[in-house]
């Protein structure tokens, strides 16, 4: 499956999360959602994109956006992760991949010439009525946490 097109409705989740409580879709109704999908915790990409993401955790909140990292790692791993780095954003783990496959980011990779199934980095702005109002597709780390704030302030 493709990844979603803006204008599309988000597909409704419910995730464990870090803290041991629940997220849902539906939690964040009302007010922006960025949603970054992210292979692996601990790994250095997935890192610096983390660290970015909290680096603007006060501003993304003050243009009225809430942010969520979603990996298929286990919560445990998570909650290490997010302590490891004092993360101030939340992580949510999808081991199932349900949703993963449901926003199109569970596919097939390929790394010196051995396939595999993985998360392509992506990351989805979803808007306070739960569409997708924009999607970045192949992230390149490096002033993505940036240019997905512009786009929540509406530039």
């Amino acid at each position: 499956m493709a990844v979603l097109a803006p204008g599309t409705p988000a597909p409704d989740f419910e995730l464990p999360a870090d803290d041991g409580g629940t997220t849902r879709l539906a939690d964040f109704r009302g007010r922006k959602l960025v949603l970054y999908f992210y292979p692996k915790d601990n790994t250095e990409g997935c890192t610096l994109e983390a660290i970015d993401f909290s680096r603007r955790h006060d501003e993304f909140a003050a243009a009225g956006a809430a942010v969520l990292g979603v990996s298929p790692d286990p919560v445990k791993s998570h909650a290490r992760f997010r302590a490891k780095h004092d993360l101030t954003i939340p992580l949510a783990s999808d081991e199932e991949k349900a949703m993963l496959e449901a926003y199109g980011v569970w596919a097939e990779k390929s790394m010196y010439g051995r396939k595999f199934m993985g998360v392509l980095r992506t990351t989805y702005l979803i808007d306070e009525a739960g569409r997708i109002a924009r999607v970045w597709e192949n992230v390149k780390v490096a002033g993505h946490a940036d240019a997905v704030l512009e786009a929540v302030r509406g530039g």
